[in-house]
């Protein structure tokens, strides 16, 4: 127990002690390290902290308002703090760009002013903080300690935080390196180094959780993005911070191609069928066969007898047993016989008054060509005013003015040496792509500026780029926007040569300031040792995907080409405007051609570029279209006559009427043309180089059938010319009405195409092959009376009035006739012959099925230049080093309150706005950019705008006097911020407000104290009503990612459109997606379905004229179509085998090839309908021995000769789609029609209609027709 009393004394004395340090510790943790300012930094405009080691102080009453917007925190009490009034000033100026920026995301803007409080105003300083140089009263440089823990969750809360207008990480504007370098300490080193011109001393962080040196670092409470704060602020946005969204979206697995056996289904299936049909076809073709052999010793035999079940023609043809419909056709068949007859005979009889009608009806008609107007415009030639493309594009034209005209460079150097940047003091090498060299940029610079000095002259008056250029900031600033990355350096040879260093060592040059401005383009000061801009001298960020190219992900200083791109003003309605951008881009172009550099290879274009080529192509192929035409005039003036012998020649030929024959052609086309432009419809190009082409097909085959069916009858005893020729009308007309009216109205459907080109092509050569038909059958048929009565007067041809004498000649067929007549047509029908040409045809077929779903969609544009086209080199680099789309823009059509909460929530992407807002969802898009199409995030204007007019920034501000728009930069005492700093100036503005302040910020230019004014991002993005009633039409742009060939641009174009219908499903208001090549790429969403919808009608069309005028042969008919449809699927064959890809040229080919296939088929077949011979085979052979020279001699042999001569077209659109569509066009009708469809006769052929038999047998009785007939 003794012992006790000493115990009690020392643990009294312990606990004396320790409550004697207690108030020491507090006395010395309330201890600051500086209060106040005094003397200049060596920071231009900064000021060193004076050394104080005293407590905290209370601040002034003019501080609290300052202490309570930067430090909330220590706004309570009698606020003591380590800091002044003049330090919090200090303190809001270093930090008002950085939290424009972080204040998106209230947790992160929250941690880093923690950050920045603590170190200037904590009355704990002495804790944390260690002044380690002191001059004089000046503190130099201080020691601060900070937790780990803090550290990182600072930089974790704002790492995802975006700059809406330049789409890129806010932590790359004030990291100093690209924001994926960045992590949490050496942000905040960078921060505290004086090198990046804010902070006026050094300010060394030492990271640690635990203490060090006896200083306990600064580990204050952080909040998360995901969490909202005690002031009401809720969580950032899923934009800002990656962990507020959930899972990342994942884009739906590709559907897997359809096969089957592991094999395309499509050829495993026509193969099957193929087989299929070959065992039975052949299976049938070999029953029968040997059928034959067993009962009937001729092949004849069944035919013959028309008592045997097999016989073709089992009824006898002299019994009138016919049914109703036989004798309906019959009827109708003889009714236009006898029509066409009479007709004829009367253009014979009366050739003057015939001749001058069709001359006087032909003038009046091509009058119209007065009115011509030639439609150049490619948005009106491919793209429907009804269709949704245009009007979308019409609606973003007249709410925010036409996409601006681009000429642009891509520069590319042969150098390849790539070279090594090591940064002072310490970094890692960095490799540098041989076109950055500081000699190649000087070049570079100096081509810019000399396209920039070019002049122009346009009616008068001279044309610079200032007066056309794109300058966002006008008048405040007329520098046109120049994308380049000269424009990091001012667009200065001084600028690209600062640097900064001494005798031995560089700190700073060209490649920091480069490497900086890639990864915050919009920074207006670089933050090295250069403090240089990187914003461009038109007051906008140069994005480096827009100005760099052949880099790898987002490594720019591997870039292996320079874009540099001029926005030129655009015009809807101001001619003189547009013609001088128009001139000074003619300026442009002869610049860049006489241009030589042998550092430098550039590849150009301007707007105009495009549509210059176009029209020298066309002018260049004159040439070739003028020699293709005559080889065909010439042709057809020479195989029109058929000589008998040398003596005769000129008599016999038929020069004079082949050309009138031509000269019918062109004016039916003339016609054609002029009819329309009397209405007002615009020519295109394509009308202009196709319908002669197709008229004179449809016309010169009709030429020869009536032709040579005159050169090969005998006129009957006491008939007459007139006579004559108006019964071979009789029997040939109605066959040219069948083929013409068929395609006339085929093409007159084809006009219910939504595409202009189509519609246009489809209602001109509709109406030119029925001008032609009434020509041939008036006009025509007077010639040939006088060119008959010539001939038979021994007169020669063209020399008409000199005569032969008279002399015995004997009459002899034509050599083809004989040829199809004795061997072609008796070859093809023979019994072994025609089941192989079935086989062939049908495996055609077949392998045409099996790729029609390959034929490839779009219009690569290469194929629209000629083939020595600067263009062509522009279009293989654009490919080859682009690395980012054409802007899209996501529409908000008028009428969406912006002013309430609910409108502004449905479309932003900050702080409180829905997952599913507009913003967010193309931000989602973004992520999966490969499947979207979209490549960043959409430039905000309506997020933009509430962090300029939050009352923390500087940049809302107005006079208070006059209420006018008071600027960042301007220092007046009258400027007020334009909201109060209380809880409710903090939301976001609504109503009145909302509207109040737009205009502002839409007018404001970004500077150093205010990066956010909305003038140069979104100065034509928001339509505001007038009388600042409201918001109209406005757009959030962003970009596609890179797109090269057809189907990349018609994907784009598709999920552009899915995007946008989402949107517009969450936002609750009509969104659109709009971007400047979408007006061209519409028709491809559709293209498959059109074509089939055109040929499918056409095909329908044909289908019910012929049934009609073959006198209601349904099967006939139907066999007309059959094989017509075979051709057309077989083209589709050939445009895969040749790589012709499905368009509006090849389908407006494709329903031409529709109707000249009519020309093919239709004469044959009605020819066997009408035929009176006993079997199939032998009608099949009649019919082809008469309709087939004449039809391989009209059609085949005259295009023949034309379309090889379009193969020497430089143009490779006439290569393409002319020469090697024409070529299939012609040799798959002229394969079909003469020997495919004339077997198919022979084997599935109708019956012969009874009533015509019975008629045509009485007609010839007693005639010596009947006996020629029987021959």
């Amino acid at each position: 127990m003794g012992k006790l009393p000493g115990k009690s004394l020392l643990s009294a004395l312990l606990f004396i002690i320790l409550l004697s340090e207690g108030p020491f510790r507090w006395v010395d943790a309330q201890r600051c390290v500086w209060y106040g300012e005094c003397g200049d930094s060596k920071i231009v405009g900064k000021k060193y902290n004076c050394n104080y080691t005293g407590p905290p102080k209370p601040v002034d009453p003019e501080g609290y308002e300052l202490l309570a917007e930067l430090c909330p925190g220590y706004n309570y009490g009698n606020r003591s703090v380590c800091c002044d009034v003049n330090q919090l000033n200090s303190l809001k100026g270093s930090l008002q760009l950085a939290l424009q920026f972080l204040s998106r995301c209230p947790a992160c803007s929250s941690n880093f002013m923690n950050l920045f409080c603590e170190l200037t105003c904590s009355p704990h300083q002495s804790q944390f903080m260690n002044t380690t140089e002191v001059n004089g009263t000046s503190v130099m440089e201080v020691q601060y300690y900070i937790g780990q823990t803090f550290a990182n969750a600072m930089y974790n809360a704002c790492k995802d935080v975006q700059v809406p207008s330049t789409n890129t990480k806010a932590l790359s504007m004030l990291c100093g390196k690209d924001a994926k370098d960045c992590n949490a300490t050496n942000w905040i080193q960078y921060m505290f180094n004086t090198e990046n011109g804010q902070s006026p001393f050094p300010i060394n962080p030492i990271f640690s959780d635990v203490p060090v040196s006896g200083y306990n670092p600064m580990n204050n409470q952080t909040y998360a993005c995901t969490e909202g704060l005690e002031d009401g602020s809720g969580p950032c946005s899923c934009q800002d911070c990656t962990k507020a969204c959930g899972p990342k979206p994942v884009p739906p697995p590709l559907p897997p191609p359809w096969t089957i056996f592991g094999m395309d289904a499509m050829t495993v299936i026509m193969w099957i069928s193929y087989s299929a049909f070959l065992l039975i076809f052949f299976g049938a073709v070999l029953g029968v066969w040997y059928y034959r052999k067993k009962t009937v010793l001729s092949e004849y035999g069944p035919i013959l007898d028309s008592k045997n079940p097999l016989s073709l023609n089992a009824d006898n043809p002299d019994q009138v047993n016919a049914s109703w419909c036989e004798t309906l056709g019959e009827g109708f068949e003889n009714a236009l016989r006898t029509f066409f007859s009479s007709w004829g005979s009367f253009c014979v009889r009366h050739p003057s008054v015939v001749l001058l009608g069709s001359l006087v009806v032909v003038v009046a008609s091509s009058g119209g060509l007065v009115y011509m107007r030639i439609t150049t415009d490619p948005v009106e030639l491919w793209s429907s005013p009804s269709s949704q493309a245009r009007q979308e594009k019409d609606f973003f034209d007249s709410h925010f003015g036409p996409f601006f005209r681009t000429t642009q460079l891509i520069i590319t150097t042969p150098i390849t040496e790539r070279f090594i940047y090591s940064p002072y003091p310490t970094g890692t090498d960095v490799p540098f792509g041989a076109i950055l060299r500081n000699d190649i940029l000087h070049q570079v610079l100096d081509l810019q500026l000399d396209i920039e000095s070019l002049t122009a002259t346009f009616e008068g008056q001279t044309v610079t780029l200032k007066d056309i250029c794109l300058a966002p900031l006008a008048p405040y600033n007329n520098n046109c926007t120049i994308f380049s990355v000269l424009n990091y350096f001012q667009n200065s040879h001084d600028v690209l040569d600062h640097r900064a260093g001494d005798e031995f060592f560089v700190w700073a040059d060209y490649h920091s300031h480069f490497l900086y401005c890639v990864s915050a383009p919009a920074s207006l000061n670089d933050t090295t040792q250069l403090h240089d801009p990187c914003l461009g001298t038109f007051g906008g960020p140069v994005f480096p995907w827009l100005a760099l190219g052949g880099y790898d992900e987002t490594n720019y200083n591997n870039a292996t080409a320079l874009v540099i791109t001029f926005p030129i003003n655009n015009y809807l309605n101001d001619s003189v405007r547009l013609g001088k951008a128009r001139a000074w881009e003619k300026e442009f172009v002869k610049f860049m051609k006489n241009f030589q550099n042998p550092n430098l290879t550039i590849a150009f274009s301007a707007e105009r570029s495009i549509e210059d080529e176009i029209d020298r192509e066309s002018k260049s192929d004159i040439s070739t279209i003028v020699v293709s035409y005559a080889i065909m005039f010439i042709y057809i003036s020479l195989a029109l006559g058929h000589i008998n012998s040398f003596r005769r020649l000129m008599v016999d030929s038929k020069i004079s009427l082949g050309i009138s024959g031509i000269l019918i052609v062109l004016s039916s086309v003339s016609s054609s043309l002029g009819i329309f432009s009397y209405c007002g419809i615009p020519l295109t190009l394509i009308v202009i180089e196709v319908i002669p082409f197709l008229v004179l097909a449809v016309g010169v085959d009709n030429i020869f059938i009536v032709v040579q069916a005159y050169q090969r009858d005998e006129r009957m005893p006491q008939e007459e010319l007139h006579q004559q020729i108006g019964r071979i009308l009789g029997d040939v007309a109605p066959s040219m009405l069948l083929s013409s009216l068929s395609e006339t109205v085929a093409f007159f459907l084809g006009a219910l195409s939504n595409m202009p080109a189509v519609r246009t092509f489809s209602l001109f050569a509709g109406l030119a092959v029925f001008i032609d038909f009434l020509l041939q059958i008036s006009c025509f048929v007077s010639l040939l009376g006088l060119d008959a009565r010539r001939q038979e007067a021994n007169r020669l041809d063209i020399f008409c009035c000199v005569k032969l004498p008279e002399g015995q000649e004997t009459r002899t067929d034509s050599f083809l006739f004989r040829f199809f007549k004795k061997i072609f047509a008796p070859f093809i029908l023979k019994e072994w012959v025609r089941p192989i040409i079935v086989a062939v045809f049908v495996g055609m077929l077949s392998f045409s099925m099996a790729v029609v779903n390959k034929v490839e969609i779009g219009l690569d544009q290469k194929l629209s230049m000629p083939d020595d086209s600067y263009v062509l080199d522009y279009f293989k680099n654009l490919t080859m080093y682009l690395n980012t789309g054409a802007p899209v823009y996501f529409v908000v059509e008028d009428g969406l309150n912006y002013s309430s909460a609910e409108g502004q929530n449905a479309v932003c992407g900050g702080v409180g706005c829905n997952n599913d807002s507009l913003v967010q969802q193309v931000y989602s898009a973004s992520l999966i950019s490969n499947y979207s199409t979209v490549a960043f995030t959409p430039s905000s204007w309506l997020d933009d705008y509430f962090d300029w007019v939050k009352p923390q920034s500087s940049c809302c501000r107005y006079y208070n006097t006059s209420g006018e728009f008071c600027n960042a930069s301007v220092v007046d005492p009258s400027c007020v911020h334009c909201r109060p700093m209380s809880p409710a100036g903090k939301q976001r503005p609504e109503g009145e407000d909302f509207m109040r302040f737009l205009p502002m910020f839409l007018s404001d230019n970004p500077n150093t104290k205010c990066g956010k004014g909305g003038h140069a991002a979104y100065g034509t993005a928001v339509d505001v009503y007038p009388n600042r009633t409201g918001v109209g039409a406005s757009y959030f742009m962003t970009f596609h990612t890179i797109l090269k060939e057809s189907p990349d641009f018609i994907e784009a174009l598709k999920m552009a459109r899915v995007l946008a219908d989402n949107a517009t499903a969450s936002v609750g208001h009509k969104v659109f997606a709009y971007s400047i090549f979408y007006v061209f790429y519409e028709q491809y969403l559709t293209i498959a379905r059109d074509t089939a919808l055109n040929l499918s009608v056409s095909l329908g069309a044909i289908f019910v004229v012929s049934t009609v005028l073959l006198g209601f042969e349904v099967w006939s008919a139907a066999l007309v179509s059959v094989t017509i449809a075979m051709i057309l699927v077989n083209m589709f064959g050939v445009m895969w085998l040749w790589s012709i890809s499905l368009n509006a040229i090849s389908l407006v080919n494709l329903v031409m090839c529709c109707g000249i296939s009519v020309e093919f088929c239709s004469h044959i077949v009605r020819a066997f309908s009408i035929s009176v011979k006993n079997s199939r085979v032998e009608r099949a052979e009649e019919a082809l021995a008469h309709m087939g020279s004449s039809v391989f001699s009209g059609i085949t042999l005259t295009k023949f000769g034309g379309i090889l001569i379009l193969a020497l077209s430089k143009s490779q659109i006439f290569q393409v789609f002319y020469f090697r569509m024409y070529l299939a066009i012609v040799l798959l009708g002229a394969t079909h029609g003469l020997i495919f469809l004339p077997v198919l006769l022979s084997y599935i052929g109708p019956s012969v209609n009874k009533a015509k038999v019975f008629s045509a047998n009485k007609r010839n009785a007693g005639t010596e027709r009947e006996r020629l007939l029987n021959y």
